[in-house]
């Protein structure tokens, strides 16, 4: 939990509001989490940083889609790059957003998810703590689907700040 505070503060201070945040069509979300944290041998600590763009969507009949592209690195050196959309459902002062947002893998001396391309389906909760900025808690598992000779995926959970710029 110290860690979790010490990374919103360092965010809210090293990014601070430059201009109109509300109305600049850009939202920035800054995890740490662990990374497959139901796999004791290579479970890892987490961090990464996501773009939000608010004002490229698509309505559907499923919701509002945004893009988000994004990468995380692992303690183990492992990275991912990855682009895709969310759909965001708010209530209220939460929104809960699924994404789906297929990417690029390299394990470095973490896990081999038996291929270099990998698709990551997500769940995030958020609470909103002013008009520029949430906090939020993220599941998601990532797979190959398959593409690759073994498929042992992994599932991480994240802490989120998200930030109006």
């Amino acid at each position: 939990m110290r860690l979790l505070i010490s990374f919103i503060v360092f965010c809210v201070l090293i990014f601070p509001n430059f201009g109109n945040a509300e109305n600049s069509g850009n939202k920035w979300n800054f995890y740490t989490g662990m990374f497959d944290f139901s796999d004791d041998g290579k479970k890892s600590n987490l961090f990464g940083i996501q773009h939000i763009n608010v004002d490229l969507y698509r309505e559907t009949s499923f919701g509002t889609l945004q893009p988000v592209t994004g990468a995380f690195l692992t303690a183990d050196n492992a990275k991912y790059v990855y682009t895709g959309f969310q759909i965001p459902k708010k209530n209220g002062s939460f929104t809960f957003t699924p994404s789906f947002t297929p990417g690029l893998y390299d394990e470095g001396d973490g896990k081999d998810l038996g291929h270099v391309i990998e698709f990551k389906t997500e769940i995030q909760i958020s609470y909103e703590i002013s008009n520029q900025s949430e906090i939020g808690l993220s599941y998601n598992h990532i797979s190959n689907a398959s593409l690759g000779d073994k498929n042992p995926g992994a599932n991480s959970y994240m802490f989120n700040f998200i930030k109006n710029f």
